[in-house]
């Protein structure tokens, strides 16, 4: 180890963080000084494998800021080490359209590997990309070939510590033995308000250990501390995750605000020049970095593209002897599924096309699954109603990391960011299930995947008021359009089994972002007067016309899920002149053209009413000022199913009555 450069690498940085921060007035000092001398350690001393010109190799180690407040620590790392992140993107920090913006934010900087920023959430990811690293390796390695041995890093502070997510996490990555994932818990005792002792008294090493997780307490700024830590917790492979628990000093380097709460924002940057001064940087020359630093990290990006070399002849080497492993990674890397997807769910007999969503639902993702061999999915201790157990797929374990069924736990805010975490790293498709009443617990990691783009599936039962005797507490009905307001969500409440066979064929398809798929706990029948094909293409369109009217348009009734047999059953009793429109995926419909939307919903026509279990908020666009909606503007009742149903409403006959009164 070159101790020397190393210090003064990670001095560098310090003065790249400060000045990003006092340029713009914003931004959070505390970390990137604190933590500096591991960040020389990770990226200038072997401490992470990766490779600058192939930011997305299959077998770098992966690092996590799960802290993304201290975004300018992982930014100044990045673009000394030689990743496409220029000085001027540095100089940039948090303004519009630039590289380095104000939390990392994935697929924006080469290098980043997930969104993060609300705290605790990186660690979720981090495991995820674990589950993902562990799944990898025993699916794809073979004797003869190890193209996956690489490590999840992820380093996270005491806020992420507190928050709820972070901790379940932490429980699952110990129960499963993710022991390809290192924690770095920097412990500067400090949080934004005030000395961390305000709020915590918890024991973290002895907490990590309770987990099941090795522990190594350091000294964050003792260079050969961390770099002899960090390599003891690569070679254990002892089946247990590992945390290094860095005491470091928070703001260090700015005398006025080191080892505080002030240290933690941008406070300490009105002492900038200083604390430049101590550090010994130029006085003159603002984001400096030496030619020694320069040309030492040039040095270590030549060792990092020479390793790479080294297994890109391994991975070449195990193409060529595993044609078959070859071609099932390189489609999970692509996010591929087959061009013909839906046609190779077989439409549902007539026997079994009827009965509830959750059910319907668990037919066609076990079919999808033969197809779709990237596929996982996992269940919040509820595979037995959310129904996505995938048969014969095993369960995902320490002892069996192929299985492609997650037992999460009671744990649905950890489920949903080692979702995302998955689906990150690209190689698995991931799907995590729980009621919809529970989908609030999971809304942070939802808004992220969201952000990010990436395709997770979300899985939600047990979709309204028919969830029956269980009660309001157990009867979401605003969670469905207080999900459709998420901005890159697409959210699909399928109303029979083959616009479920559409919905799944949806969210497969899908590459740039997640899809919410809305399945119900009571019975639906089919509806079999309609093309199986024209339901599911009907489906993929978000909105279709499901039954159109026999003379000129007086009215149209628009449904989704459950409730589309009662606007079936209200324009039959309506006679001629009454259109039905499916409408399961709000956001789907909204992006095809002008045109398809005009020929499903006709401007002309202003007599509409649309019925939803739920509340009618998000219904408005479409039945305009002159229509009406039948649904649920209140919480619901502890009855059973069908009752509450009907005392609420929803029903045929009261659909009819409705649009009685417009028509």
């Amino acid at each position: 180890m070159n101790a020397d450069i190393l210090l003064k690498a990670a001095t560098e940085s310090r003065g790249l963080a400060l000045d990003a921060v006092h340029a713009c007035s914003s931004g959070h000092l505390g970390l990137p000084l604190g933590c500096a001398e591991m960040g020389a350690v990770l990226w200038g001393n072997g401490g992470l494998r990766y490779n600058p010109d192939e930011p997305k190799w299959l077998n770098r180690d992966r690092f996590i800021l799960s802290a993304g407040h201290g975004s300018m620590f992982l930014y100044s790392w990045l673009h000394l080490a030689g990743y496409d992140l220029s000085l001027e993107e540095v100089k940039n920090f948090r303004q519009l359209g630039s590289e380095t913006p104000g939390h990392p934010e994935y697929g924006d900087t080469a290098g980043v590997e997930a969104t993060t920023g609300p705290l605790g959430q990186g660690v979720g990811n981090a495991v995820g990309y674990a589950l993902s690293g562990k799944r990898a390796a025993a699916k794809f390695n073979t004797s003869e070939h190890k193209i996956f041995d690489h490590h999840v890093i992820g380093l996270h502070g005491d806020g992420c510590f507190q928050e709820g997510v972070a901790r379940e996490a932490i429980s699952f990555a110990g129960h499963v033995g993710l022991d390809n994932l290192i924690l770095i818990y920097d412990a500067n005792d400090v949080t934004l308000d005030a000395m961390a002792i305000q709020t915590m008294s918890d024991n973290a090493k002895a907490f990590y250990e309770a987990e099941g997780f090795d522990t190594y307490p350091i000294d964050g700024h003792d260079l050969n501390a961390f770099n002899d830590a960090l390599q003891k917790a690569k070679d254990d492979d002892n089946g247990k995750p590992k945390v290094i628990i860095a005491k470091t000093v928070i703001g260090k380097g700015i005398p006025e605000v080191e080892g505080t709460a002030k240290g933690h924002g941008e406070g300490g940057a009105k002492f900038a020049e200083g604390a430049r001064k101590g550090y010994g940087l130029p006085a003159d020359e603002h984001f400096y970095i030496s030619d020694e630093v320069k040309a030492y990290f040039a040095e270590q990006k030549e060792v990092a593209k020479k390793n790479y070399a080294e297994w890109q002849e391994t991975y070449e080497a195990w193409k060529k002897a595993n044609p078959e492993l070859a071609a099932e990674l390189e489609t999970g890397v692509n996010g591929d599924i087959p061009a013909d997807l839906s046609d190779k769910i077989p439409e549902f007999e007539k026997d079994d096309a009827e009965g509830a969503t959750r059910a319907l639902g668990g037919t066609v993702i076990n079919t999808i699954a033969k197809e779709v061999p990237q596929l996982v999915t996992g269940s919040a201790d509820l595979f037995g109603s959310t129904k996505n157990y995938l048969k014969d797929e095993g369960d995902f374990s320490k002892d069996n990391p192929t299985g492609r069924n997650i037992w999460f736990g009671i744990r649905e805010h950890g489920m949903g960011a080692i979702c995302n975490g998955i689906a990150y790293d690209g190689i698995f498709r991931a799907s995590g299930a729980t009621f919809l009443a529970f989908a609030d617990y999971m809304r942070g990691s939802i808004r992220l995947a969201a952000i990010s783009k990436i395709p997770v599936t979300f899985i939600f039962t047990h979709d309204s008021v028919g969830v029956g005797e269980d009660g309001p507490t157990h009867q979401p009905v605003e969670t469905v359009s207080s999900l459709r307001v998420m901005p890159g969500l697409d959210v699909i409440r399928p109303g029979d089994a083959e616009e479920v066979a559409g919905a799944w064929v949806a969210a497969m398809e899908r590459k740039d972002g997640p899809t919410a798929l809305i399945f119900t706990r009571q019975g639906v029948p089919a509806q079999d007067s309609i093309p199986a094909k024209q339901r599911r293409e009907g489906v993929l369109k978000g909105g279709y016309i499901a039954k159109k009217e026999s003379s000129d348009l007086k009215c149209i009734l628009m449904a989704t899920g459950s409730e589309l047999q009662h606007a079936m059953g209200a324009a039959e009793k309506l006679g001629d002149g009454v259109r039905v429109v499916s409408l399961p995926c709000f956001e789907r419909f909204e992006r095809q053209s002008a045109d398809y939307i005009e020929s499903v919903l006709p401007s002309s026509c202003t007599a509409r009413v649309a019925v939803e279990a739920g509340v009618s908020s998000t219904w408005g666009k479409y039945v305009g000022l002159q229509g009406k909606t039948v649904c649920i503007d209140r919480f619901g009742l502890s009855a059973p199913g069908g009752t509450v149903m009907e005392k609420l409403g929803m029903t045929a006959d009261n659909v009819a009555k409705v649009a009685k009164e417009l028509i």
